[in-house]
């Protein structure tokens, strides 16, 4: 990918498979910095804030059924 700033086109917005990806790797602690800085240059709060709110729900729908599994298959 092409370095964004040297552009100079200010309207530049990010793709949704790249803000899905660094939602996803700052969810797990593992963001790099130049996608970062990418994200704070050109991506939209409000994007960031709702996948992350997503990502949160699908997080903990995960974890409840994983503990509705288990209780079930262990008679608890």
């Amino acid at each position: 990918m092409k370095n964004l700033a040297e552009n100079g086109d200010e309207d530049i917005r990010i793709s949704f498979w790249q803000l899905l990806m660094s939602t996803l790797s700052a969810f797990i602690g593992v963001q790099s910095n130049a996608n970062r800085e990418r994200d704070f240059k050109y991506g939209k709060i409000s994007h960031f804030i709702a996948i992350g709110l997503l990502f949160g729900l699908v997080f903990v729908c995960t974890i409840v059924g994983v503990v509705r599994i288990v209780m079930h298959v262990t008679g608890s």
